[in-house]
């Protein structure tokens, strides 16, 4: 983990912009420049963000606090970003940020999909920053950021109709059907997945190691699936294997007893994105050379796409050959940042 300070600077820098901009697009460049620092790039984050920063907008107003009184009244309403983040800066600052965590884990767990997925993939990041280094300022303020932001994007999915999976994450992905009209924004797809199959339904609460084992597997299919999956839409295909990797990140700072609910809410997101974004038939693909870790993540870096970005960082976490394919897959797919 960077030990230089730039991570840090970095998020200072990020915190007087908002969660979002242009109404629904996420501000993704703190799970970026995490990304970076934690792979050794932190050298190259400041040149990363003078490209990335003139998207973005400046924080949001303030709405009214969020209190223990009122607070479930604020869950999902998105005016109330500030809000939600003024709120969790203050717990964080009068609790351990992991109390904080395991307190509001299993409240934010059912609202998984809220924001693309997007909210759970910042706290994850910023529970790896934490996990791995000095509990920082600005590291605490990043946390309260990503909470805040899944709070006020909080969007349930329910009454979903269970159907016939198979036993291994890669072969129940390949189960998942598409939805019939695969257009407008994620909202509007997402209402039209009313069925999906089920996958590890035998892992229980009491054994968290197998909740553990499952969500890598999870992890690494979905990864693996981006290099003849990807084309179906490069962009938001790349949270399928993102959004579970988040809740990986997590499980180490919460409760054992949360790792089982987390598992299965990452397959109802896996398989929920699967379903809204995956093409009518894979394709092959062969990478155009065999790299090292090191030059993928390079040619990562030197594209700038901030989903290319985060997709090579969680196939770096996954590390084999297959992994690496699909970083060099969404490089090919995705616009560079200019």
């Amino acid at each position: 983990m960077d030990t230089t300070g730039i991570l840090d600077e970095a998020l200072q820098r990020l915190h007087t912009t908002g969660p979002e901009r242009l109404g629904r697009l996420s501000n993704h460049a703190p799970m970026a420049v995490e990304a970076l620092a934690a792979h050794g790039q932190a050298r190259s984050v400041h040149r990363w963000l003078d490209l990335y920063t003139p998207k973005l907008e400046e924080f949001p107003s303030a709405v009214a606090p969020v209190t223990a009184a009122d607070w479930r009244g604020a869950l999902g309403d998105p005016r109330r970003a500030a809000d939600w983040i003024d709120h969790f800066g203050r717990e964080i600052a009068e609790r351990p940020w992991r109390d904080v965590l395991a307190e509001w884990w299993p409240r934010l767990l059912p609202g998984l999909y809220g924001g693309a997925a997007h909210p759970v993939i910042r706290v994850g990041h910023a529970v790896r920053t934490l996990l791995a280094g000095e509990a920082t300022e600005p590291r605490l303020a990043e946390l309260a950021h990503g909470l805040g932001y899944w709070a006020a994007r909080h969007h349930p999915v329910s009454d979903l109709t269970p159907l016939p999976g198979a036993d291994s994450a890669a072969a129940a992905l390949d189960t998942v059907t598409p939805i019939a009209e695969r257009d407008g924004g994620f909202p509007d797809r997402l209402a039209r997945v009313r069925s999906l199959p089920t996958w590890a339904a035998a892992v229980t609460d009491s054994d968290p190691d197998a909740a553990h084992r499952r969500l890598a597997e999870l992890v690494r299919a979905a990864t693996h699936r981006y290099v003849t999956h990807g084309h179906g839409d490069a962009t938001m295909l790349v949270h399928a294997a993102t959004a579970p990797n988040a809740v990986l990140r997590a499980l180490p700072a919460l409760p054992r007893p949360l790792w089982a609910p987390s598992l299965r809410a990452a397959w109802t997101a896996c398989a929920a994105v699967t379903a809204m974004y995956a093409p009518d038939a894979p394709v092959a693909y062969t990478p155009p050379a065999t790299l090292t870790a090191e030059e993928v993540l390079e040619l990562a870096l030197e594209h700038g796409d901030e989903h290319v970005i985060k997709l090579t960082d969680t196939a770096l976490d996954v590390g084999d050959e297959q992994a690496l394919a699909a970083a060099l897959r969404s490089i090919e797919l995705s616009e560079p940042l200019r």
